[in-house]
């Protein structure tokens, strides 16, 4: 008996070659798993493009597709508010009202493809990355420093290119910032399992070039989130809580030393003393902050329908298309548009600190949550200016503002995310 089954088994063959994409003598049995390299229903014959496609260690079945939804929503609005916020300015000057749409199709486009790019890397190869850019970023940053910078709204922050397209550095320097701290409190030596003091100074080393150089510009909203990176992310390192009060204290020391020496620029104070009083000088330093809370108030609940702002459409608002692109979703769109532009904020930080949490290793946690960290402050400052809950700084609005350099870094960023998200997919 234990003879005829056994041969029974041998003519039927092995369990795991019936069910392996390897094994071409027999069918299977039902439908390989994906990945399996069978043909199935769902994989494909093998070595076609569905099923290379849909394998299980294909980049796209190791996507955060909630992630991508969110971002591509985020961008699609963004565009429509660029669109409606520039189409009356152009119109009246002769030139093609869709000339910003079409800029910012590219740059979406332009963008996707070089997330795309960075999410097949792995964590090796980030890493490999990080110094490169770094210093890539400090010599754009000492660049818009000399005669090849441009000043735009009081601030020398951009190197204008032909065609009339212009890079913002400091945007890049977020990312070669966080790629190298990042770096830096992954490498613990042998028997450490707290970072050392020493790698606190290594990173408060990196980061001081690139705050130094943004504030020389001046950017103080560019500033503070370069500051809130830094601090997160040596707060979530594992320092000893010691050293980081040591460097709470110092960054308090850092902020009166600004102050005293008189660092920041005359329309730099009076954007600070206008968010203290509003009514001070509402047709001066206080006139940005008015002009966009009567914009977002002036909505109401469904919003007056996209190019029908009367605020928008007559330019009453400085930068619409920019840092304040809000205030265009809150007078068109009303309290729904501006609510589904937060929720989609949210659910994006809720991905990323997620991503963060089930990261493979420190080096995927500390870029995922410097990543989030960035996201985090900068919606709240571009959003908390136009409702008067922030002082007015020139931020823009993650993948909603118009920009190529802004949106081209925030899509660099999520490339990042999506590629830690994979790491722990094929780890997991």
């Amino acid at each position: 008996m234990s003879i005829q089954r056994e041969s029974g088994l041998r003519k039927q063959g092995p369990v795991g070659l019936r069910r392996s994409a390897g094994y071409r003598g027999l069918p299977p049995v039902w439908p390989a798993r994906p990945g399996g390299g069978g043909g199935t229903a769902f994989g494909g014959q093998p070595g076609t493009l569905r099923h290379r496609l849909l394998a299980k260690d294909s980049p796209l079945r190791q996507l955060d597709w909630v992630l991508l939804a969110v971002v591509l929503a985020l961008s699609l609005i963004g565009t429509l508010l660029v669109w409606s916020s520039t189409q009356p300015g152009l119109r009246q000057a002769g030139l093609d009202p869709q000339t910003y749409l079409k800029k910012q199709l590219l740059n979406i486009v332009i963008g996707l493809i070089v997330m795309a790019a960075v999410t097949i890397l792995d964590a090796r190869q980030l890493r490999l990355f990080a110094l490169p850019v770094y210093a890539l970023s400090l010599l754009g940053l000492v660049a818009v420093l000399t005669p090849l910078g441009s000043t735009i709204n009081g601030a020398h922050a951009w190197i204008s290119l032909p065609a009339g397209f212009q890079i913002e550095p400091a945007e890049y320097a977020k990312l070669g910032l966080i790629l190298t701290i990042a770096m830096i409190f992954s490498e613990l030596r042998d028997g450490d399992r707290l970072p050392r003091p020493r790698d606190l100074l290594l990173a408060c080393a990196t980061a001081l070039p690139v705050l130094g150089l943004v504030v020389a510009e001046p950017a103080l909203g560019m500033t503070i989130v370069i500051l809130a990176i830094t601090v997160g992310m040596i707060a979530l390192s594992g320092i000893r809580l010691r050293w980081l009060a040591a460097l709470a204290v110092a960054g308090v020391g850092g902020v009166a030393l600004m102050v005293s020496m008189h660092l920041l620029k005359p329309f730099q104070v009076d954007r600070l003393t206008s968010f203290a009083n509003p009514a001070a000088d509402p047709l001066g330093a206080g006139y940005n902050a008015a002009q966009a809370k009567i914009a977002v108030g002036s909505g109401g609940m469904f919003g007056q329908g996209l190019f029908h702002g009367g605020l928008v459409t007559g330019r009453f608002i400085p930068s619409q298309s920019t840092d304040f692109i809000f205030t265009v979703a809150g007078e068109e769109l009303g309290f729904v548009g501006c609510i589904t532009i937060i929720v989609l904020l949210g659910v994006l930080l809720l991905r990323t600190l997620r991503i963060a949490a089930t990261a493979d290793d420190q080096f995927g946690l500390l870029a995922a949550a410097g990543v989030g960290i960035w996201f985090a402050v900068q919606s709240f400052i571009n959003i908390g200016m136009t409702i008067g809950i922030m002082p007015v700084t020139g931020i823009p609005l993650p993948f909603v503002s118009y920009g190529g350099s802004a949106i081209f870094a925030d899509m660099i960023a999520i490339g990042l995310l999506q590629s830690v998200h994979r790491r722990h997919y094929v780890f997991s």
